[in-house]
């Protein structure tokens, strides 16, 4: 459930080579800083909103050089939330994720362009249900520092939309329900 241009909150650092300044980070899942969610029309009357559970990367960060960022992430699809039991049945079958033949969505950075005020353009390859297609995210930093326990940080957000059927994913949701956003919100910790 994923589109072409705007939203992977830890896309905003990434590209194909790392500076000798650049950190790396782990994307903090264990502690839930971190949230990859989406939305989609419902019939074109409501907002069908929920997330992936299950999913953790590594990003690659320079302060000073963040053209040179990279970044690498995979989601278990079978972790999709939607907050209806009955409906993660669904979508985890063979009409949309096909978890069974396709566990694994990845989203792989090509090139980070920052365009000023803390802000990026990540381009980079996401595979879902076995197809891989070039999407840009709209990234941004949020804000690096020390943390309360002796580690350092960094977060980012963005944002992406995605065209189902660039997926092959078909089924009939109606015409307002072509595409799929996603939101992003990346805190990764320094790696010693």
């Amino acid at each position: 459930m994923l589109r072409r241009q705007g939203s992977l909150s830890l896309a905003f650092l990434l590209a194909g080579t790392v500076s000798i300044s650049a950190s790396e980070y782990e994307i903090d899942t264990k502690g839930a800083h971190a949230s990859i969610n989406f939305r989609i029309p419902h019939l074109g009357f409501s907002w069908l909103i929920g997330r992936f559970d299950r999913f953790g990367g590594t990003f690659s960060y320079d302060e000073k050089n963040p053209g040179a960022s990279r970044i690498s992430v995979e989601i278990e699809t079978a972790s999709i939330n939607s907050n209806h039991a009955e409906r993660d049945k669904h979508l985890r079958g063979a009409d949309f994720l096909d978890v069974t033949n396709f566990p694994k969505a990845t989203f792989i950075s090509k090139s980070v362009t920052p365009t000023g005020d803390g802000k990026a353009k990540i381009e980079g390859d996401l595979t879902l249900r076995g197809v891989t297609k070039s999407v840009t995210i709209e990234a941004e930093v949020v804000g690096g520092g020390n943390d309360p326990w002796g580690g350092y940080r960094q977060g980012f957000s963005g944002r992406t939309k995605v065209a189902l059927s660039d997926f092959g994913i078909m089924r009939e949701l109606g015409p307002a329900s072509k595409d799929v956003d996603l939101d992003l919100h990346i805190e990764g910790v320094r790696q010693r």
